[in-house]
């Protein structure tokens, strides 16, 4: 049996996590967790609602020292929650609010009693361990269920912290404005805090005022852990923002334009990850500098004819990548897109991802996201269609734009100018979203 530390923090004093009301050290983490270790109920899955990631990680912490499976749905919607219960019949909630109420056995989170002096041991978990379940996000379809063992998760974090050079002596604060029941968030505000020595913001800020009050309310050095979608929120809000040490993003692609706009505004280097629900991360690149993704020690790409298939360093089986991948050599690769993008119309093909990041780097462009419709079964071309926020622009302008870049079968027709994309809390865009926005909206003057 080989056993991994629930912590790393060296010292009973070691600051492991900032709340509204100050500094949570590791004894006083410990113990909490111990706390809610007694009045967790018999069921052997637990999911974990909190909205206050500290609370987060301490019912997170519980269930692993219980030896109970955390269940992390990125959205847990009626439907979610019923395939929830179809998966673990025994499953039980863990909430700090009543703002999203689901149908289950509920464990409200409760007061802490104070900490006593002395120090508490720290756990130990065997690396074989399932402590969670994650699920995709169903932007494509219905949500698919991943178990994680403990050995892979913090090997998987502690490559991660490594290549964003967060194991340093200077312990850092992490804010992120995904939420803790998303694997990037799961892995990137919570996991790597535990095994890089760093402290995590109790947080979730989703509006620019409150992303810079939760950095503003922490000392330096500050790493925000944030997406596309909450980045150019940010930048576009105008505020004056706090000193930031590091910005990370994922959960969808990053326009060049957007990286560059970021590390300006915020003095800071813009390190982007890649991975999956499946993976896990297994790759990062810093997008001002470089087009290429350095893959985490270990973890290799295999080519079977039209797949790729990551392996090795943390993934414990080997992962059919639902993206289109170009190995460039054995530690770097190129990102295409997601393979269910890749469109062919009259003979020529592109991605879907790609055409995103043409529409987005256009000057004006707020956000913008190409859809394919379902085939019909008609003898027709299909046309793409596409969603823009861009103020103060017309159709003329844009699509004149378009076509310098794409050729003209690539055209969306419809186009459709609207306020705002219909993206999620993590900043993607499901395609039934999409979907229903254009058909809802069909009535609208089209390009």
């Amino acid at each position: 049996m080989s056993l991994l530390p629930l912590v790393s923090h060296a010292s009973p004093d070691s600051i492991i996590a900032r709340r509204a009301d100050g500094a949570v050290t590791r004894r006083q983490f410990l113990a909490e967790v111990g706390q809610l270790v007694s009045l967790l109920p018999a069921g052997g899955h637990l999911l974990n609602l909190c909205g206050d990631r500290y609370r987060f990680s301490v019912g997170l912490a519980a269930a692993i020292v219980a030896g109970k499976v955390s269940l992390l749905p990125s959205a847990p919607t009626a439907e979610v929650v019923r395939q929830i219960k179809a998966f673990a019949p025994d499953v039980f909630c863990l909430a700090d609010s009543d703002l999203r109420p689901v149908d289950l056995p509920q464990l409200r989170y409760p007061a802490m009693a104070a900490t006593r002096a002395g120090a508490v041991e720290v756990p130990q978990i065997d690396s074989s361990q399932r402590i969670a379940v994650v699920f995709t996000s169903g932007s494509t379809g219905i949500p698919q269920p991943h178990p994680k063992t403990w050995g892979a998760l913090v090997t998987c974090v502690q490559a991660e912290a490594s290549h964003l050079g967060l194991m340093q002596d200077k312990p850092c604060t992490i804010i992120g404005t995904v939420p803790p029941q998303h694997m990037y968030g799961f892995e990137s505000t919570v996991l790597m805090a535990w095994h890089g020595g760093n402290a995590l913001s109790h947080a979730q800020p989703f509006y620019p005022a409150d992303i810079c009050a939760a950095l503003a309310a922490v000392p330096t050095p500050r790493v925000l852990v944030s997406s596309p979608v909450h980045l150019r929120t940010l930048l576009d809000a105008g505020l004056a923002l706090p000193e930031i040490a590091l910005v990370v993003c994922a959960t969808a692609p990053l326009s060049g334009r957007l990286a560059q706009e970021v590390e300006t505004r915020c003095h800071a280097p813009l390190m982007e990850i890649y991975g999956s629900t499946e993976t896990g991360q297994i790759a990062s690149r810093r997008s001002t500098q470089t087009a290429e993704w350095q893959l985490f020690p270990g973890v290799k790409l295999m080519l079977e004819g039209d797949d790729v298939r990551a392996c090795g360093g943390h993934i414990e089986s080997a992962v059919t990548m639902n993206d289109v991948l170009e190995p460039v050599s054995d530690e770097r690769f190129l990102l295409h897109g997601r393979v269910a993008d890749l469109v062919n119309i009259a003979g020529k093909r592109h991605s879907l991802a790609s055409l995103d990041h043409l529409l987005n780097s256009i000057p004006g462009v707020v956000d913008g996201a190409f859809y394919m419709p379902d085939e019909t079964g008609d003898t027709h071309v299909a046309r793409l269609a596409a969603c823009v926020v861009a103020p103060g622009m017309d159709a003329a302008h844009l699509l004149a734009a378009l076509r310098e870049h794409i050729d003209p079968v690539f055209l969306p027709r419809p186009l459709l100018f609207v306020d705002a994309l219909p993206r999620n809390h993590t900043g993607k865009l499901p395609r039934a979203a999409l979907q229903a926005l254009l058909q809802t909206r069909s009535a609208r003057k089209f390009a």
